[in-house]
């Protein structure tokens, strides 16, 4: 036995990750039962690559394997060519984001547990039901996590004035994660001034912006006064279905300081500790997918998964189920009818459905009695989930 002790943060942990475990009580359930099941929990993807992508990491391999194009290391934060390109993109949503405010990295995931490690010992105010990433890298990191809760009530997004009046590093995810709500301009511009008010910092998780409709809001920086108080994270896993090749941006304003210092320039230098960047054929498949010909592909894959999530809804509607999410989001966020627990549940839509969806208690206090539906899956196999379902409940 060693002499040193392990970091008490994991003490503060579940005993395994939500999606862990669902993987292995399915596991278990095929290995005794066989057959089959329509996984409509982890929120991976069921389409292949875009063309425009495929095309561009062929080719990029293809470099790498010639003598004279061969490239080493990546830079840690990032191509100037895919900073470049998502500068532009910004630009033409008619918001300024320079191309040395954005870095690249393998997944809004790993920026989203690593941000912790360069705000300190900060409080951290996480608005549940959320994704388990946020209190989990704040506990591993020795944080105090405080919860606001969401409910039908506020559209599973609460005010900041019910949070004291304090500063805090605060999770905003919209769409949201697991309920599909998207926030509105109001109420992010109550955050946007409580936080400067506070001195506190918004951690906004855009994974899901892709799939917000017209007229509502897809970046933070929509919001005037955000540049001085916002990090903004976005993936590209859901948006073109690198949930395998692994790749996003994070955009942390030059306007930033934190205790001074700039919050930009630490973490540039915290990539450069322990961050060794996106391999280059990743890099150049983001760069052909976020404008053009490859921008559409996207699009039109995300339109399949959103009629997805409305046959699926439709037969939850049928059956007198309340549900939010499922129009500028790929979940799909139900009430368990008839007073059933979260855990009950996805026993009862495993065993007798073979649907596997994600209890809402995973993702805190305020999720349980409701339960998550992803529509990341074939038109085919939602067609089949929504009979299941309208059978079932």
């Amino acid at each position: 036995m060693t002499a040193f002790d392990y970091n008490a943060g994991f003490d503060e942990l579940k005993e395994s990750y939500l999606f862990t475990e669902v993987r292995e009580k399915v596991r278990k359930f095929l290995d005794v039962n066989g057959g089959s099941v329509i996984n409509l929990g982890v929120g991976d993807v069921a389409f292949p690559l875009p063309r425009s992508a495929v095309r561009a990491f062929v080719k990029a391999a293809v470099e790498l394997g010639d003598n004279v194009r061969f490239r080493g290391y990546p830079e840690e934060n990032g191509y100037a060519f895919l900073r470049k390109a998502i500068s532009e993109r910004y630009l033409k949503q008619g918001l300024c984001v320079g191309e040395d405010e954005i870095f690249i990295g393998d997944g809004s995931k790993t920026d989203a547990a690593s941000l912790p490690s360069v705000l300190g010992k900060a409080d951290v105010l996480v608005c549940e039901p959320a994704y388990p990433v946020y209190p989990d890298a704040a506990a591993i990191n020795g944080n105090r996590v405080y919860y606001l809760k969401g409910s039908k009530q506020n559209g599973f997004f609460p005010s900041p004035a019910d949070a004291m009046p304090k500063p805090y590093v605060i999770w905003l995810c919209s769409p949201g994660n697991p309920t599909g709500a998207v926030i509105t301009r109001p109420l992010l511009e109550e955050w946007v001034r409580f936080a400067r008010q506070t001195g506190s910092l918004i951690i906004f998780d855009a994974a899901y912006a892709s799939f917000v409709e017209e007229g509502e809001v897809k970046s933070i920086y929509e919001v005037d006064g955000a540049r001085e108080v916002a990090v903004e994270l976005f993936s590209f896993s859901k948006y073109a279905g690198f949930t395998n090749l692994r790749c996003s941006w994070t955009v942390i304003p030059r306007e930033i300081s934190v205790k001074g210092k700039r919050l930009n320039e630490l973490w540039k230098r915290r990539q450069s500790v322990f961050f060794n960047g996106v391999s280059y054929p990743v890099q150049r498949a983001a760069e052909a997918v976020i404008s053009g010909s490859g921008e559409a592909e996207c699009m039109a894959i995300i339109e399949r998964y959103k009629r997805n999530a409305r046959i699926i809804g439709e037969a939850l509607s049928a059956r007198g189920v309340w549900y939010t999410g499922g129009k500028s989001s790929p979940y799909i966020w139900l009430e368990c009818p008839r007073g059933t627990s979260s855990r009950e549940m996805f026993k009862i839509l495993l065993e007798q459905a073979r649907i596997v969806g994600t209890p809402g208690c995973g993702f805190g206090p305020s999720g349980e009695g409701y339960f998550r539906l992803s529509c990341f899956l074939k038109e085919s196999d939602a067609s089949v989930a929504a009979e299941r379902l309208y059978k079932t409940l």
